[in-house]
């Protein structure tokens, strides 16, 4: 279990699946080579107890700082995603399942 209540099996299932970040595809790299590379663990729907595939997933330091505690559906048609090119076409699977959802 990690520092987020996340069990190992569930970490490693979403390390081997989000490669880049769900929201700007940026690829991780190195928290010394810069923060806008580095992965962060994300909850899609803000709720710390949802601790599931669909809920849990990684994303660039600089994507989630900007979602913060915002409905996925609202952000997404933030200018924070707008200036980056983040849309729903552009996101991870899980992320168009997550909005299709209206979450």
């Amino acid at each position: 279990m990690n520092n987020w209540n996340i069990p190992d099996w569930l970490e490693n299932e979403i390390l081997d699946r989000d490669k880049t970040c769900v929201y700007c595809n940026v690829i991780f790299g190195s928290s010394k080579e810069s923060r806008k590379t580095q992965a962060s663990w994300e909850h899609i729907v803000n709720d710390a107890s949802i601790i599931t595939r669909e809920n849990i997933a990684r994303c660039c330091v600089g994507c989630n700082s900007s979602k913060g505690i915002k409905k996925l559906s609202d952000w997404i048609n933030s200018s924070y995603c707008k200036k980056n090119g983040i849309n729903i076409n552009t996101v991870a699977d899980v992320i168009k399942n997550a909005l299709n959802k209206n979450l």
